[in-house]
C-alpha cells in the first residue's frame, strides 16, 4: 500500500510540474511577444499535431522501426560479443582495440562514407543506429561479466559446475544488473543515432521531418517531432526497465521501504 501511495506521489508531482513548465511556457511566449518561428507557445504545437497527425504518425513510424532494428541488432551482438571477450583472452586483446577505435570516430563523418556505399534508404540509418548503441552494450556486459565475486566462483569449482553451469547459475544473474544498465544507455543512444542518421540522408522519418521544418520556418512542427522524439525514447527506456523488473526480480532495491530494508538486513520479521 505504502509504494502504491508513494508511485501515485511521485506520478502526481511530475505531472504537476510538466503543466506548469507548459503554463510558464506559454505564458512567457505570449508576455514577451516572442515570434511564432523563434519559440511557439504550447497550444501552437499541441494544434500543429492535430492538424498534421496522419503525417506525423507516418514519420513516427518510419524512426520507431529504424530505432528498434538497429538497437535490436546491437543487443543481439553486443551482449554475446562482451561475453566472448570475457572468456576468451585474445578475444579480449583484438576486440577493445578496434571497438575502442569504433567509438572515437565520430559517428557523423562516417554517415556521408555510408550513404556513398550503402545509398539512401533504411539501411544506412539502421547501421548508423547499431553502431552508435553497440559500444554501451558490450562493455557493460563485460564489467557486469567481471563483477561476480572470487568466492562465488571458487563455490561453483568446489560444486563441480561445468562452465556452462557456473555461467548459468553464477556470472549471468549477477552480470543481468549491469547488462541493462547497458541496455537502457544503448536504447537513448539508438534514438540518437536514427535522428543524426535522418538528418544526414533520408526522405522520411521524424529528423528530415524537423529539417524540413526548420528550412520553411515551421517551428510548431519541429517542436511537435522533438516532443514525439522525447516521448519515444522515454518509451523505450521505460520498457526496458520494465523488463529489467521482472527479469532482476532481486534487484528491486529502490522500491523498498526502510521496513523492508531493515528485514533484509537483519533477516528479521519486524
Amino acid at each position: 500500500m505504502k509504494q502504491l501511495v508513494r508511485r501515485l506521489s511521485t506520478t502526481l508531482l511530475v505531472t504537476i510540474t510538466i503543466i506548469a513548465v507548459l503554463v510558464l511556457w506559454e505564458v512567457l511566449v505570449r508576455l514577451l511577444d516572442i515570434p511564432m518561428y523563434l519559440v511557439p507557445p504550447p497550444s501552437a504545437v499541441f494544434k500543429e499535431t492535430l492538424r498534421l497527425g496522419p503525417e506525423l504518425l507516418r514519420h513516427t513510424w518510419v524512426t520507431f522501426y529504424e530505432i528498434v532494428i538497429g538497437f535490436l541488432i546491437s543487443v543481439v551482438l553486443g551482449v554475446p560479443i562482451g561475453i566472448l571477450i570475457v572468456y576468451s583472452p585474445w578475444l579480449e586483446q583484438v576486440s577493445y582495440v578496434l571497438l575502442v577505435i569504433s567509438q572515437a570516430v565520430p559517428k557523423v563523418a562516417l554517415a556521408p562514407l555510408f550513404l556513398v556505399w550503402l545509398g539512401f534508404g533504411m539501411q544506412t540509418i539502421v547501421l548508423l543506429t547499431f553502431l552508435i548503441s553497440f559500444f554501451p552494450i558490450v562493455v557493460n556486459t563485460v564489467v557486469g561479466m567481471r563483477s561476480i565475486a572470487p568466492e562465488m566462483l571458487l563455490l561453483a569449482k568446489a560444486m563441480k559446475a561445468t562452465q556452462l553451469q557456473t555461467f548459468a547459475i553464477f556470472r549471468l544473474p549477477v552480470a543481468l544488473p549491469s547488462i541493462f544498465g547497458g541496455l537502457k544507455v544503448a536504447s537513448t543512444l539508438a534514438v540518437v543515432g536514427a535522428i543524426v542518421a535522418e538528418f544526414v540522408g533520408s526522405q522520411e522519418g521524424l529528423g528530415y521531418l524537423i529539417l524540413s521544418a526548420n528550412a520553411n520556418f515551421q517551428t510548431p512542427l519541429a517542436f511537435a517531432a522533438i516532443a514525439i522524439l522525447s516521448l519515444m525514447g522515454l518509451a523505450i527506456f521505460y520498457f526496458i526497465a520494465f523488463l529489467e523488473n521482472r527479469v532482476v526480480f532481486w534487484q528491486r532495491s529502490n522500491e523498498l521501504e526502510p521496513e523492508a530494508w531493515q528485514r533484509a538486513s537483519v533477516g528479521v520479521d519486524l
